[in-house]
């Protein structure tokens, strides 16, 4: 069965190397560290931003089995938000189960 892989909607964590003016330039993101923290995994701070320009990031895999959109560690979610929650880059869509 084919699936679309949910994009990255938007980003505000201008610091993270792949981000340009909100929006997310990585292939892909990987999200969670542990089951119940979707942290983005692919950020990285720099001052210099690449990726690849011409489009935006969908979300490769999902660590955070004990959100809501996770089956089999991909996101089932339309699309992702992603912003500065405490100290660390997280994925706002996420829902505990």
């Amino acid at each position: 069965m084919p699936m679309n892989m949910p994009k990255v909607t938007d980003c505000s964590v201008s610091d993270c190397a792949y981000n340009d003016k909100h929006a997310c330039h990585a292939m892909a993101i990987t999200v969670g560290e542990k089951p119940s923290e979707p942290v983005c995994d692919t950020y990285f701070q720099s001052s210099i931003h690449g990726g690849v320009r011409d489009m935006n990031a969908g979300v490769g895999a999902c660590k955070s089995y004990d959100c809501q959109h996770n089956t089999d560690f991909e996101c089932m979610a339309p699309n992702v938000h992603i912003a500065m929650k405490g100290s660390q880059p997280d994925c706002l869509d996420f829902e505990p189960r």
